[in-house]
């Protein structure tokens, strides 16, 4: 039987490479093993490693498009700093937003024909959109086992800490998707995914 749970509409944005549709697709598998009615839609850019990529993902909403509208997600997840400047449009307000402050200078920035943006000026157009930032720096990201963190699991542990997101899905469901997704690793997945969510609930 289908759960019937206040819907959550979630954006996720970053560039090909840092796990961006995983996020995506772990938290469709945690909503659908929970019979709660899911829809999943990505969008990817350039093809290669760095291109933009895109993922909108409703759960709970029971026969209704997968798009997301502009300033309609309870919860925006960027992986990245300039891409998150795409992802503000889409945010509500009261609504949340994980960033993980990765810098991947696109070729304009590299070229120096275009300034990339400061951390505290992306900030702000999130909280200007009435939005409540979590921001994970990769500085802080630990090591488990002799090993960086996967950084967009410790994105997804920071997500699962939006109330928005923690009243459809149980934390214990996006655990099993982690652990079933990495089966050797499931161990350190799980104590990265934990730490996201603490990280989270500190600020």
């Amino acid at each position: 039987m289908t759960h019937r749970v206040a819907p959550c509409d979630i954006v996720l944005v970053g560039v090909g490479g840092q796990g961006i549709l995983t996020i995506g697709e772990l938290l469709l598998h945690a909503a659908l093993d929970a019979v709660i009615p899911a829809s999943f839609a990505p969008t990817k850019g350039m093809a290669q490693r760095g291109g933009f990529v895109k993922a909108e993902l409703r759960l709970g909403a029971d026969g209704v498009g997968p798009r997301v509208r502009d300033g309609g997600a309870d919860l925006v997840v960027a992986m990245e700093r300039s891409e998150a400047l795409r992802g503000v449009r889409f945010v509500k307000p009261g609504g949340s937003f994980v960033l993980y402050d990765d810098v991947w200078a696109p070729t304009g920035v590299m070229l120096g024909a275009a300034r990339y943006p400061e951390r505290d000026a992306v900030v702000r157009a999130i909280e200007a959109a009435g939005a409540h930032a979590i921001v994970l720096l990769p500085a802080e990201m630990p090591a488990i086992g002799g090993r960086r963190v996967p950084a967009n699991v410790v994105a997804l542990g920071a997500a699962c800490a939006v109330p928005a997101l923690a009243a459809v899905l149980d934390m214990a469901r996006v655990e099993q998707a982690v652990a079933a997704r990495w089966p050797r690793a499931s161990a350190a997945n799980v104590a990265a995914l934990r730490f996201g969510r603490g990280v989270a609930v500190g600020r």
